[in-house]
């Protein structure tokens, strides 16, 4: 005997593909929200880190300053100890020079003028003094510009102030120093008495004193 289905089997199989429909559409929805959220804890996690390599790297950038800051520090330190050094250096060589430079401000000055006052600064000496005439400023600069230990001397100013009828005239000279080239050897002054120096070849200053 054949089975007659007298249901509404069109309206079944529409209900049930419909019902497949919400059931998919559900799952996708489900499945996109699980991506989303799996997607939000992803970023937070690259969130997270780059956070933590964020701080790790403040944290070097600050003891790398700090590093820096000694390190400047301790340039200023070196910078000072080599100019102490250097200071040091240049006291060592010239200790004999004020020695040297005292004996020739005795024999180079003229007995017609005397100093008072001088002041060294660098390679450079200011002299002041008192002269009893042009000519013996005069005199006393070309004795200096003998020296080997004096260079050459710049008049700084002279004039007639009257104070001392002996020395009536005052002057000032900027006199550059110098360095004889073998300032070990001693100057030379054959017989005692006053003769030609053999680092210029010119002759000392009468009335100066004697080595």
């Amino acid at each position: 005997m054949a089975h007659i289905n007298l249901l509404p089997w069109r309206a079944e199989r529409r209900k049930q593909r419909e019902r497949e429909f919400f059931m998919q559409l559900g799952a996708a929805f489900v499945a996109a929200l699980l991506c989303l959220i799996l997607w939000v804890w992803w970023m937070d996690l690259r969130i997270d880190n780059q956070n933590e390599r964020n701080a790790y790297l403040q944290t070097e950038i600050k003891q790398v300053d700090e590093k820096i800051a000694k390190i400047k520090d301790l340039e200023k330190v070196r910078d000072r100890l080599l100019a102490r050094k250097q200071i040091i250096e240049q006291l060592q060589a010239n200790r004999s020079q004020m020695v040297h430079l005292f004996d020739e401000l005795v024999k180079t000055i003229p007995a017609s003028a005397r100093l008072t006052g001088l002041k060294q600064t660098g390679d450079s000496l200011s002299l002041d003094g008192v002269a009893q005439s042009n000519a013996s400023v005069a005199e006393y600069m070309r004795n200096i510009e003998a020296s080997p230990w004096m260079g050459h001397a710049d008049l700084r100013k002279t004039e007639n102030v009257h104070k001392d009828v002996r020395m009536p005239y005052v002057f000032g000279l900027n006199v550059a120093l110098s360095r004889p080239k073998d300032d070990s050897q001693p100057e030379a002054v054959p017989n005692g008495k006053a003769g030609v120096t053999p680092a210029t070849g010119a002759k000392p200053a009468k009335g100066g004193a004697k080595p």
